[in-house]
């Protein structure tokens, strides 16, 4: 009786499955074939991911040691394996293969490594290890490192590892791409010194893995037999070298589960292609799509908005998310004249939550590119604002711009011997250690600074060849630039010191994404010091900036860029900067079309969506670069957002003209960038003082890009003999032009030798 009682009895429904929606059950109970699980943002794919992974074990269709599951980062290795050990207990500890894709093919190739001439106790190479690796192999090959930069040819060679080439594979073009066609020589040369060395680098873990799969056949079929199934995180993200790996290890039993949202790729600068996602089902043919639309997160105006804008995009794989929560407040778009003016609202707006009772540590502030994080900084610690940085330093505390402000230190008070130190051989002088130290001996012997001792020991015999030579040229621009001081603005003179010194052209010369970051960075220094009376009361501001650390345990609003926000939300976030070239991003228009353009409106998707119940988007009618105020247009992601979703503020006259003029009214707002131009519609430059908008068509407006790089290119509506006005010398005549420097005959004060960006036509 007790026996028929028992098995009649229904079965209890397992932990794991209580608590998801229709479309996760359907995730986690649809074990066999390929599955592709499109998770939106704030879907809950990760309470749907842990629950498959522990049905698996449950129902011990696999033991734990036969289930693979990669996930990006450490953090979310961690966070699957304690979410999973809270649902089936110590079997969790039973999963050698879960954690991400280096740590994975870190533990096979140590399985496998005499199979690519490594022994298993390998060496992984850290980036700095890495450097000085190939600068060896540089300076061996008698290249000029100054003129090919050791990262250009690292960042070069790991994106050949993310499309999993190896040196063989590298043709003449490839090859171009890096000192006159000697790439492909130089990679070659590298993984031979490599493998002599027992080391390898983190490109090498996949790619020697993937290697090993393709040419040895018994160890691929020992791996796909192994894996029962095979879990992937964030698939959108995947890179060549990643998903070849990952197809070759699914090919016998498919029993492929991937998890991502193609809507959220962002990261095609390091590798990710989001076309991995959109051919699944071409890969896998048969494939089951299982869409997660129910939004846990936002609000129905905030999905709205941030649907509204995506669904520009072409090729998606396609999705409608939804929410039960309550409607809540329209997404804010707020226009306002300019910059100051938007980090004067933000702080308004955030002291507005902050006297509501809610807690600054759910408001988080959203830029495109690290550089407009400065206004904000500035603004709050002038208003007591406590903040936080996530996903880098603070503006004046970032390397470049600590060398830069080591420079002006030392051109302002002689006696500052740290600034001095920092800036000797940065860029790299050959001044070596013993130089340096040599410095140090006569300056402690005579008890003077040590830029008077650098004078003075170049009067002596204790420095020779090269190193005399260069220092020589440092002291002398030392004394150039402090002579220079006393005549031109400091912001002027900032931007010349850094040109002269060769401290910007070693970052351009990087061509890299982290580089071309410190040059902006660089152009927004510059920019911050012109609201300064002289150079003495910037670097006074910086000091007090930089002490301000404030209580860390107390509460913090977030500032950071949107690629460091995925994954993320707050109950408030503020979007600023959506202007057109700003974001999206005129230089990623410019190298990457309409492929780019895409990519700049997932970066929109992924910044509206961290918002949880209020989602604030400004941008400025001018920004001031270099002095010139140039006009901008609402970026066309304000234009994507649907009405309806909408509340819509602008504080300046002419605003909502100046929109419709420039969108509204266009037939194909995207033309130019479709006919691979990259440029945005309605690019104009502002007339006189910036403070009315032309409806004329004007050209693009080229200063935005040469500001960013600090270059010596000069403007091109300049010519001898042309009129011209300086805000601190007056009205005057060109006289000499020298690439963006400019001599000028001033009718008050003589002959002057200023930048071009510092005048306006007369």
């Amino acid at each position: 009786m007790n026996q028929i009682a028992q098995t009649s009895a229904p079965q209890a429904e397992p932990p794991y499955l209580r608590g998801l929606n229709p479309p996760q059950r359907e995730a986690v109970l649809t074990t066999d074939g390929p599955v592709l699980i499109i998770a939106g943002a704030g879907t809950g794919k990760t309470a749907a991911l842990t629950a498959r992974l522990a049905h698996l074990i449950f129902t011990k269709k696999a033991w734990p040691s036969e289930i693979l599951s990669v996930t990006f980062t450490n953090k979310a290795a961690r966070e699957m394996r304690e979410r999973v050990g809270r649902l089936v207990g110590d079997a969790v500890e039973g999963m050698p293969w879960l954690g991400t894709f280096h740590a994975i093919a870190a533990k096979m190739l140590r399985r496998h490594a005499e199979l690519v001439g490594l022994q298993s106790n390998f060496t992984i190479l850290d980036t700095d290890d890495q450097l000085r690796l190939l600068k060896q192999l540089i300076l061996a090959a008698d290249i000029d490192e100054k003129r090919f930069p050791t990262r250009s040819l690292a960042g070069l060679i790991d994106q050949w590892k993310n499309k999993g080439l190896v040196p063989a594979d590298i043709d003449a073009g490839e090859s171009e791409r890096y000192a006159n066609g000697r790439g492909g020589e130089l990679y070659q040369q590298y993984q031979a010194r490599l493998i002599a060395l027992n080391a390898c680098d983190f490109g090498d873990l996949l790619l020697h893995m993937l290697v090993i799969l393709k040419t040895h056949r018994d160890v691929l079929a020992q791996y796909q037999q192994r894996f029962k199934y095979i879990m992937v995180d964030e698939y959108q993200d995947t890179n060549s070298s990643q998903y070849l790996w990952l197809r070759l290890l699914a090919q016998e039993r498919k029993n492929i589960a991937c998890v991502g949202d193609d809507d959220q790729s962002i990261y095609s600068w390091r590798g990710a292609q989001v076309e991995n996602i959109l051919k699944f089902e071409r890969d896998f043919p048969g494939a089951k799509v299982i869409r997660l639309e129910q939004n846990y997160r936002s609000t129905p105006h905030i999905l709205g908005a941030a649907s509204g804008v995506i669904a520009n995009n072409g090729g998606r794989l396609g999705k409608q998310l939804w929410t039960e929560r309550d409607v809540g407040e329209k997404v804010k778009v707020i226009g306002v004249w300019d910059g100051p003016e938007e980090a004067r609202r933000v702080g308004e707006e955030i002291d507005i939550v902050r006297r509501s009772g809610k807690s600054l540590d759910e408001v988080a502030i959203l830029v495109r590119a690290q550089h407009q994080t400065r206004e904000f900084e500035d603004r709050f610690i002038a208003i007591g604002m406590p903040y936080k940085i996530v996903g880098g330093f603070r503006f004046y505390e970032r390397a470049e711009i600590r060398d830069a402000l080591a420079y002006l230190r030392v051109v302002n008070q002689p006696a500052d011997d740290l600034a001095f130190e920092r800036i000797v051989n940065v860029p790299k002088r050959g001044l070596g250690d013993k130089a340096v130290a040599r410095i140090h001996q006569l300056a402690r012997a005579t008890g003077t600074p040590l830029t008077t001792a650098a004078a003075r020991i170049l009067d002596t015999d204790e420095l020779t060849g090269a190193a005399k030579k260069s220092l020589g040229r440092l002291v002398g621009d030392i004394a150039r630039w402090r002579d220079m001081a006393t005549g031109l603005p400091h912001a002027e003179l900032a931007r010349q010191l850094l040109d002269e010194s060769g401290y910007t052209a070693m970052y351009q010369a990087e061509k890299s994404v982290e580089a071309t970051g410190r040059l902006e960075n660089l152009s927004e220094l510059v920019r911050a010091m012109e609201e300064y009376d002289s150079l003495g009361a910037f670097l006074e501001h910086v000091s007090l900036v930089m002490d301000n650390e404030g209580g860390a345990q107390d509460p913090q609003v977030t500032i950071m860029t949107i690629h460091a926000a995925k994954g993320l939300e707050y109950d408030t976030v503020f979007l600023v900067g959506w202007e057109e070239g700003l974001f999206p991003s005129q230089r990623s228009l410019d190298e990457g079309g309409v492929k780019s353009l895409e990519e700049e409106r997932r970066l929109a998707y992924v910044a509206i969506t961290r918002a949880r119940r209020l989602a604030v988007i400004i941008h400025a009618a001018n920004r001031r670069i270099y002095g010139q105020w140039n006009s901008s247009i609402p970026s066309r992601f304000v234009a994507e957002l649907p009405p309806e979703h909408i509340d819509t503020e602008t504080t300046m006259s002419g605003g909502a003209s100046l929109w419709q003029a420039n969108w509204s009214d266009r037939a194909d707002p995207f033309a130019d960038v479709a006919r691979g131009t990259g440029r945005g519609p309605g690019w104009q430059r502002a007339s006189g003082t910036g403070s009315t908008f032309s409806t004329k068509p004007a050209r693009v407006v080229e200063s935005r890009s040469s500001a960013i790089s600090l270059g010596n290119k000069g403007r091109d509506d300049l010519s001898l003999g042309m009129r011209v006005f300086h805000q601190k010398f007056g009205y005057g005549a060109i006289a000499e032009i020298e690439g963006n420097k400019l001599e000028i005959d001033f009718e008050q004060s003589g002959r002057k030798r200023v930048m071009d960006s510092f005048v306006t036509i007369g």
